[in-house]
C-alpha cells in the first residue's frame, strides 16, 4: 500500500510505532486517518520485524476523537446507507487493531475521548500520562455510547457497572481514576508516557513472539467459552508453542545461566 499521509510509522529495535500526526486538531480522526488506520494494521502482523506496537499521538493529545467539522458536519448530508457505510468503517478500524497478533501498547498523553478512548481501549495495555483524560463521549453529542465495540470492550476491562456509567454520562475521568477502575495500567509523570510505553514495549519485543502471539489469541478466542472449552483451547496452544524452537532455546538459556535469545528477536543494546 502507499505511504500512510495521516500518520507515521516507524521501527525500532522490533517496536513499531504509530503516531497520529495532525497536532493542530489535538489528532482529530477524518475519513482519511480512519481507512488508512484500518487498512494499514492487518499489514503489521505480516511483518516478521515488528514484534511489538505502540500507538501514540503527536503534540498535546492522545486522539480527540472524530473531527467536527470534517466528519460529523458532513454526516448530516448523508442517507442511511452512507451513515451504515461510515459506521462499519470505524468499527472495522478497532477489529483490525484487536486482530494485531502483535501486543499492543498505547502511550496516552492529553485527551483521549471518543474514538480516541476506544483506540486506546483496544490496545491491550494502557501506559498513561498523570494530566491524560478518558471519555466515551458519544453521549454528548446525542449518539449511543457504544460505538466501535466500546460495549464489548469496555464491560471486560473495568467491569460492567462502572463502563454502563461511563457509556451512559460520558463523563470525563483523569488518569487516577482510570487507574484505579483497571482502564490504565501504569501512571507516569508528564511528558514520560512514550518512553515508559516503548520501554515495556522492547521488552515484549525481546521476548517470544510466538508465544505472545498466542497469548493474544487465546485472550481473545476464551471470551465465549465455558471453563472446560478454554481449558481444552489452551492445552492444545500450549503443546503447539511446546513445539516451537523458542520452548527449547529458553530451557538451554536456562541451563546455561544467560538469558535467552528468542527466534527473531533483535540484538539487546548493552
Amino acid at each position: 500500500m502507499s505511504s500512510p499521509r495521516s500518520f507515521r510509522f516507524t521501527l525500532e529495535d522490533g517496536v513499531g510505532v504509530i503516531t497520529l500526526d495532525r497536532p493542530k486538531t489535538l489528532n482529530s480522526l477524518t475519513f482519511e486517518v480512519y481507512g488508512e488506520l484500518r487498512d494499514f494494521l492487518p499489514t503489521l502482523s505480516e511483518r516478521r520485524d515488528v514484534r511489538a506496537l505502540v500507538l501514540t499521538g503527536e503534540g498535546r493529545a492522545f486522539c480527540s476523537g472524530g473531527d467536527r467539522e470534517a466528519i460529523i458536519a458532513e454526516l448530516f448530508g448523508r442517507d442511511a446507507q452512507g451513515l451504515l457505510e461510515f459506521t462499519r468503517m470505524t468499527g472495522a478500524l478497532i477489529r483490525n487493531l484487536r486482530r494485531v497478533r502483535r501486543p499492543v501498547v498505547a502511550a496516552v498523553h492529553g485527551v483521549a475521548v471518543g474514538a480516541g478512548a476506544v483506540i486506546a481501549l483496544a490496545s491491550d495495555v494502557r501506559i498513561v500520562a498523570q494530566s491524560a483524560r478518558f471519555g466515551f463521549i458519544f453521549p454528548q453529542v446525542g449518539l449511543c455510547g457504544a460505538d466501535m465495540g466500546a460495549a464489548y470492550l469496555l464491560p471486560r476491562v473495568v467491569g460492567l457497572g462502572r463502563a454502563s456509567e461511563l457509556l451512559f454520562t460520558g463523563e470525563l475521568i483523569g488518569a487516577d481514576e482510570a487507574y484505579r477502575i483497571g482502564l490504565a495500567n501504569k501512571v507516569v509523570p508528564d511528558g514520560e508516557a512514550l518512553s515508559a510505553a516503548m520501554a515495556f514495549a522492547r521488552r515484549l519485543a525481546q521476548g517470544p513472539a510466538f508465544a505472545h502471539a498466542m497469548t493474544k489469541q487465546m485472550i481473545e478466542d476464551e471470551h465465549d467459552m465455558t471453563l472446560d472449552s478454554a481449558i481444552e483451547a489452551e492445552a492444545q496452544a500450549q503443546a503447539i508453542c511446546m513445539m516451537h524452537p523458542d520452548f527449547k532455546a529458553a530451557y538451554e538459556a536456562a541451563v546455561a545461566k544467560r538469558p535467552p535469545r528468542f527466534e527473531g528477536a533483535p540484538e539487546p543494546k548493552p
